[in-house]
């Protein structure tokens, strides 16, 4: 069953998946006089559903077992395991280990576009609490030795499975298509650290993968089954991870006199930082600081050496960005100084994570858009083509970066049962759950759904008239 929202306001609300509080799209058929139509034969893409309608045991059962099995970013080792032993028997010519987890299959067929797919692999440090009979129980331990739950409440799961669908049907569709396919098994896009982890490790140059002249990717959403939103433009915001630490003089905590309290430094911080939003970046630049996590001593009655703040920011132009960090800069500094700390003793500011922002090319949009209508896998009304850009953000296109002329389709395809939709709207609520909730989960029907719309989209990049 797929999902038809019965109003245009409905369709605007989906937008909160993603955390945004404004008003959302409208679902509108890109202008067919503008852009390229599809390319694909009524009679190919009939048989692409039904080549991924007979395969769906098979991938729904790859679905649970991946998500029964999660794993933390750059800690992939079986999930990578699969898809490199997947696409070696299917004839891809496979790298494994790129960026310690990374996994990419090639193959190649003839001359034509370069194509490459991305899924994510990585899990959340969330415990699930669906009471799926395949939820995860994963707990591992971190390198400061702390535990921690895992679990799929993004829909890397999902994601990867696809990739995998993809990889099977274009191989044996080879005779419909031409060119270079490029399907990337990425870690760590949770860290905002995988895409950049693979380039650096030589994606393009130690391990010999053709650079890419279109990049596509799919993420779940918990919008009901059937939505997918294809939205030119800017889509996601950038975002940067960072930890602050703050250096004191330790001491008893019942003579404080002889100390310098570096949690006290951390704390005024966490309010001033916000300063930095209502008062440094202009009103109609939209700018996030978040404080996730603090992190200082382990008694009650010792004032510790030190104490770190783990940020993030959220940003839609990267002079916004640079405003953040030297607003974060001058007042961690600030602070310091008030109580004292000489200039070796200042705070230490670690730059981690970063992504810019996700921008999807126009033309290519509109033409994936198009295609996607014209081939019967969503209908007009539930394709979402104007949606306002989520302040959620994402990694896929630092796989392209530093390249030049790359183009870059990103889809959000609708995951959530229909069932669990209505009951939600039943209490009130828009969507029955967020991602990264314990209650996220991706309904078994948007597998298959989701697995049509990769080989559908990359079919018609590939096809033998489409170039």
């Amino acid at each position: 069953m797929t999902y038809k929202p019965r109003t245009i306001h409905q369709l605007m609300l989906t937008a909160l998946f993603v955390g945004i509080s404004s008003t959302a799209g409208i679902a509108q058929q890109p202008d067919a006089k503008q852009v390229k139509q599809s390319s694909l034969s009524p009679e190919l893409v009939k048989q692409i559903v039904t080549t991924v309608d007979s395969d769906t045991p098979r991938l729904e059962k790859i679905f649970k077992d991946i998500h029964q099995h999660p794993e933390l970013g750059f800690m992939e080792t079986r999930t990578s395991g699969i898809v490199a032993k997947e696409l070696k028997a299917l004839g891809y010519e496979v790298k494994t280990e790129v960026a310690k987890t990374g996994v990419v299959g090639i193959l190649k067929n003839g001359k034509g576009p370069i194509v490459m797919y991305r899924a994510d692999m990585d899990a959340n440090a969330v415990e699930e609490a669906t009471g799926l009979p395949y939820a995860s129980k994963v707990r591992v331990k971190l390198s400061d030795g702390s535990e921690s739950p895992v679990g799929h409440m993004c829909g890397h799961d999902a994601h990867t499975t696809w990739l995998l669908s993809l990889a099977k049907t274009m191989v044996k569709f080879k005779d419909q298509w031409h060119g270079t396919l490029i399907l990337v098994g990425q870690p760590a896009e949770e860290l905002i650290e995988g895409a950049t982890a693979m380039v650096d490790d030589g994606l393009f140059t130690k391990h010999g993968v053709p650079k890419p002249e279109y990049l596509l990717g799919l993420h779940t959403a918990p919008a009901p089954t059937g939505i997918i939103v294809g939205s030119k433009g800017l889509l996601e915001a950038g975002t940067e991870q960072l930890d602050v630490t703050f250096h004191g003089i330790g001491g008893h905590g019942s003579s404080p006199q002889y100390t310098k309290d570096p949690i006290l430094m951390a704390t005024y911080a966490v309010t001033e930082y916000q300063a930095i939003v209502s008062r440094v970046l202009d009103p109609r630049d939209m700018g996030v600081i978040t404080v996730g996590a603090i992190q200082a001593g382990v008694s009650n009655n010792v004032i510790p050496e030190d104490a770190t703040l783990k940020l993030n920011f959220r940003f839609f132009s990267e002079k916004t960005h640079e405003q953040l960090y030297k607003g974060v800069e001058t007042i961690s500094n600030g602070i310091a100084r008030t109580y004292g700390m000489p200039k070796k003793k200042l705070p230490t500011i670690v730059r981690k994570g970063y992504s810019s922002t996700l921008v999807n090319d126009e033309s290519l949009m509109d033409e994936l858009d198009n295609t996607l209508i014209d081939s019967g896998i969503v209908t007009k009304e539930n394709l979402i083509t104007k949606f306002t850009p989520a302040t959620g953000s994402e990694d896929v296109q630092m796989l392209v970066h530093d390249l030049k002329n790359v183009k870059v389709g990103y889809f959000f395809i609708g995951t959530a049962d229909p069932k669990l939709v209505e009951k939600a709207k039943a209490k009130g609520q828009e969507l029955p759950f967020a991602n990264h909730n314990p209650n996220y989960q991706v309904d078994l029907k948007g597998i298959p759904f989701g697995a049509k719309v990769a080989a559908i989209l990359t079919m018609q990049l590939l096809d033998k008239t489409s170039h």
